[in-house]
């Protein structure tokens, strides 16, 4: 039995022309000889009737007084609903479908209401509903927990939920499809010049999606990664015959040298500089982990400490250091820009080459980072269109 993994994102499903353009890639891929397994995400963004952020605006959002178990079940309701409607329409239109719930599905998790981990997933419920039909649709986001709860896998939960169903039943392929054809080499809002990458490895599309750019949620990456499936990111407003971009191993398929893939970047971000003469960087660090606020882009030096938080984190963070009679200096509106490429390891003069280019360009850098792939640096907010054009025009 060939399987193939489609996930449909909430643009994907949110009204009667997208469902009717992403029914036509199932159609296809049965014709294939392939039986299929949908993962459908909620219908629409914020605004949507159906869609995560609306749902939870009905219970006073981030200010909500459920625990995270009810939320969970309220938000579940999205997913839910987005696979009724899309296996009606496959139905409606003679394709031998049916639908499942996560639960139903025997996606099997942890008690982390809000941010569950699949423990296994039971594969019986889905291989035979397969003697008898072509098409499964299932929820994304959503599983069960041991105690019988339901739960949600956190934000980009339907991409993961993909994964986790592609490595579970040895897919030959995961399709992720969105509103875009594929990764390109920058965000083409900031970038005029940006490309379309036909095939990036997946560690590269992961640190570019940890960095921002977001077609896909980087677990999805990494869980396809270790059941080595191949991954193609695709548009559901494309024909068929448009394979987007694929994700693989880089040895397989990238047959040609490249030092840099794309440029990537998240914006929104508050650094905090904190000296170390009065508090120990284990107790500056300890703090924020014990408020569950992670931590990016961290240097640590002798006499100072320096860390971004996304701006939604950082007014707790400086909360909890003015409790603590910490002094800190915050820089707000600041801006990560990634450089990120497989071709970067081991090769001299690429941070010589970004740091050229932007002093050129007058473009202070608040920061520095690096590892094998990637290259970050920090910039004002203000300077981010202008850092990730120059950089893009040196590189790409």
């Amino acid at each position: 039995m060939k399987i193939l993994v489609q996930k449909f994102g909430g643009t994907s499903v949110k009204d009667e022309e997208s469902r009717l353009a992403a029914k036509k890639h199932i159609v296809q891929a049965v014709e294939d000889g392939y039986k299929v397994i949908v993962v459908v995400s909620a219908i629409g963004r914020l605004g949507d009737p159906y869609a995560t952020d609306s749902l939870l605006s009905l219970v006073d959002a981030d200010e909500s007084f459920l625990d995270l178990r009810e939320k969970d079940t309220l938000l579940s309701v999205g997913e839910t609903i987005s696979m009724a409607v899309f296996t009606n329409l496959l139905k409606k239109n003679s394709v031998l479908a049916a639908g499942l719930t996560g639960q139903d599905a025997g996606i099997v998790t942890n008690d982390e209401f809000s941010n569950a981990k699949v423990q296994r997933v039971n594969t019986a419920p889905i291989l035979e509903l397969f003697e008898v039909q072509d098409v499964v649709v299932v929820t994304g986001f959503q599983g069960i927990s041991e105690n019988g709860h339901l739960t949600t896998i956190g934000r980009g939960g339907s991409d993961t939920t993909a994964a986790i169903l592609g490595k579970a039943f040895a897919a030959e392929r995961i399709d992720i499809f969105t509103d875009v054809s594929g990764m390109m080499t920058a965000d083409p809002r900031l970038v005029e010049q940006a490309k379309f990458l036909d095939v990036v490895s997946y560690q590269e599309v992961s640190n570019m999606a940890h960095e921002g750019a977001k077609v896909i949620h980087p677990r999805a990456v990494e869980l396809a990664m270790q059941a080595g499936i191949p991954l193609r990111i695709r548009s559901t407003y494309q024909e068929v015959t448009d394979v987007g971009t694929l994700v693989t191993h880089s040895a397989n398929q990238v047959g040609h040298y490249r030092l840099v893939t794309g440029i990537a970047h998240v914006s929104n971000l508050v650094q905090f500089t904190i000296s170390t003469e009065h508090v120990e960087q284990k107790e500056i660090f300890g703090l924020m982990a014990a408020a569950g606020i992670s931590v990016d882009f961290i240097n640590i030096f002798p006499t100072q400490v320096v860390f971004t938080l996304a701006s939604h984190e950082a007014a707790l963070a400086k909360a909890i250091f003015k409790e603590q009679q910490i002094e800190v200096v915050t820089l707000e509106d600041c801006a990560k820009v990634a450089v990120v490429g497989a071709g970067i390891t081991g090769v001299p003069g690429v941070t010589s080459r970004i740091v050229t280019t932007l002093s050129m360009e007058n473009i202070d850098i608040l920061q520095s980072a690096d590892s094998y792939t990637t290259i970050w640096i920090l910039v004002a907010g203000s300077e981010l269109k202008h850092a990730v054009c120059a950089l893009h025009d040196v590189f790409l």
